[in-house]
């Protein structure tokens, strides 16, 4: 293999500064990652370290609690709102659970909205962790609008009208997930996340101080993402991967377990998975079909019943 075709030991990260100096550059470059990857490495994002930092301070308080005091805000109806216990998400086609616990906060809908009959209100542990609220909620508003802001440079990208997506996301139902991996203390069949796909739109990942996140290529080898201090990790959902007939994938992905100097410490991050609204109608394309790629998907879907489908897979419904 030429040194030409060889594989960069690292996605290269594109700067955000772009998105208001050279608008257009900047989403070839972003579009060009996700089409190599399904994911890009975005620096300079902006959004405040201390907030975020506030956030992430939060997040470890509330994991630090009792486990009977994180129970109280375990739902019923697991999987869109307040705590997953550790040991329930195993990844699709998978036998072993993850190492994880989490927490999920979605989108606050105005009283009456068509959507509230699957889009539950949110739980907060104000009584355990007083500044939760607050701290986690602005990380949900911050992320929600990086993702349209990544959005009309993908849409650039797709030779669409740079807002085509706002529309399509402004009541999705779109979660913040708040994930905190254990120390693990031995080898075993149980990995902190199985290799999967995202089902929504695009993910947004801050955070994951410690290593482990990596990515399956094209030519079948797992490249670790590092991403640089204060960057930004985002990839492409089976949604749109799906809505563009593939020309923007949704790779497989995984996170590892740590190497034996590392297994005494926690992993923490906070992926933002966004969602189009639920009625949307995933229907492929035009422009991302012809002769040479024809439609995979005759068959257009509602964004909630792919959603759905999914949780049942990965028994969070």
């Amino acid at each position: 293999m030429s040194q030409a075709h060889s594989l960069p030991e690292t996605i290269e990260a594109v700067s955000f500064e772009g998105f208001s100096r050279d608008f257009d550059r900047f989403s070839q470059n972003l579009g060009d990652s996700f089409a190599r990857y399904g994911f890009a490495v975005i620096s300079d994002h902006g959004i405040p370290q201390d907030r975020i930092d506030a956030a992430l301070k939060a997040t470890k308080a509330f994991f630090a609690l009792p486990e009977e005091a994180k129970l109280k805000y375990k739902l019923p109806v697991m999987g869109q709102r307040g705590y997953t216990p550790f040991g329930i998400e195993t990844a699709k086609g998978h036998t072993h659970y993850d190492l994880k616990e989490f927490w999920h906060v979605g989108r606050d809908l105005p009283p009456g909205h068509r959507y509230r009959d699957h889009m539950p209100d949110n739980v907060w542990p104000d009584a355990d962790v007083a500044e939760f609220h607050e701290t986690v909620g602005w990380l949900y508003g911050a992320l929600d609008q990086m993702g349209l802001k990544v959005l009309e440079a993908i849409a650039t990208y797709l030779g669409l009208e740079r807002h085509f997506f706002d529309p399509t996301v402004d009541f999705g139902n779109s979660i913040l997930r708040l994930l905190h991996y254990p120390p693990v203390p031995q080898d075993g069949p149980h990995i902190r996340a199985g290799a999967h796909e995202d089902i929504n739109v695009i993910t947004l990942l801050l955070g994951a101080e410690e290593a482990g996140l990596e990515v399956l290529t094209r030519e079948g080898k797992w490249l670790p993402i590092n991403p640089p201090a204060g960057a930004l990790v985002c990839n492409i959902g089976d949604m749109l991967q799906r809505l563009t007939n593939h020309r923007l994938p949704s790779t497989t992905h995984r996170v590892v377990n740590p190497a034996p100097e590392r297994r005494g410490f926690p992993r923490y991050s906070t992926p933002f998975f966004l969602h189009f609204n639920s009625d949307y109608l995933i229907k492929t394309l035009p422009n991302c079909v012809d002769a040479q790629h024809p439609d995979r998907y005759p068959q257009p879907i509602t964004a909630d019943e792919y959603l759905q489908e999914r949780l049942r897979e990965i028994k969070l419904a």
